[in-house]
């Protein structure tokens, strides 16, 4: 099945880069408990990809690394699998490794929860198919929490987990914000997101095309909070696809126009494209767009 959800014209997340505070102890967890391989390393970042081809994620060490509690930035990171199957051998791996997880049915989908070496948080997720999820009149999709059915998960496993499948895509990314209010008037008028989705007054869900979220914004542990430090662990930054070149002059317009500093650059090849260029966001959070992307 096509997934479209994660494709232009949609402003979905193609890459989250990280700040670690060593290199290779991130390395070794990435590639050996999460799955992926190494596109490419020097000796303070490596590119981590699945297909030899993608990079989803980068890794980068920062010398004398502090916590990040109470800022604002990452979440986690969400890695959508192509199928239940995909999760249910993931699920089969970590059993045989004794790698500690949490898990939530969300309805919309079955997820796994994981922390990296320094507190990043990671979910590893698969959809239930679009005809399944649930609208109301107000264009919201129903979203909760239940307990996962990993019987019925482990039975559409076939054993072969060798890594990330072919297909896995960056499904999400979730933020800690420091003001919901701001947060959300910044994504919905200056970019293009809808709410879909709303949790009470401290955490609402964004997305375009109708996908259950492409973004999740939070205030749970960072109301008020101010950004990351430059030597704090945590998120560097994360891209957003753009669909054309005339876009992304848009997109930069309406950055310029509501008093917003746009930088224009070129950057590592997971960022390429003459159109790349970021902005920081009410929370100071660090966002890259390109047209670079399917």
């Amino acid at each position: 099945m096509t997934n479209t959800f994660h494709a232009k014209p949609n402003l979905y997340v193609s890459h989250v880069q990280l700040k670690v505070s060593n290199l290779q102890t991130s390395v070794t967890y990435y590639t050996n408990v999460i799955g992926f391989q190494i596109l490419q390393q020097t000796a303070t970042t490596a590119y981590l990809t699945f297909d030899g081809k993608t990079s989803l994620i980068s890794l980068v060490e920062v010398a004398n690394a502090q916590p990040f509690e109470g800022h604002t930035g990452l979440y986690h990171f969400a890695l959508l699998l192509p199928t239940r199957k995909d999760l249910g051998n993931i699920v089969q791996h970590f059993i045989k490794d004794t790698i500690r997880i949490g898990a939530g049915d969300h309805d919309v989908s079955e997820a796994l929860y994981l922390n990296d070496p320094d507190g990043n948080g990671i979910e590893i997720y698969a959809d239930r198919p679009a005809s399944q999820w649930k609208w109301d009149d107000n264009n919201q999709v129903y979203m909760t929490t239940e307990t996962v059915d990993f019987e019925s998960v482990l039975a559409e496993a076939d054993g072969t987990w060798n890594g990330l499948p072919e297909g896995t895509v960056m499904g999400h990314i979730h933020l800690s914000v420091n003001n919901l209010v701001a947060t959300e008037k910044f994504y919905t008028t200056v970019l293009d997101y809808n709410v879909v989705t709303r949790y009470g007054a401290q955490a609402l869900f964004i997305s375009t095309g109708n996908y259950h979220h492409h973004i999740g914004l939070n205030t749970w542990n960072s109301q008020g909070g101010t950004p990351l430090p430059t030597n704090a662990i945590g998120l560097k930054s994360y891209t957003i696809v753009l669909k054309d070149s005339d876009y992304a002059m848009h997109v930069q317009e309406s950055l310029t126009a509501a008093g917003f500093v746009v930088d224009k650059f070129l950057e590592a090849p997971e960022f390429g494209g003459t159109q790349a260029f970021s902005v920081l966001d009410p929370n100071g959070i660090r966002i890259i767009f390109t047209t670079e992307g399917q």
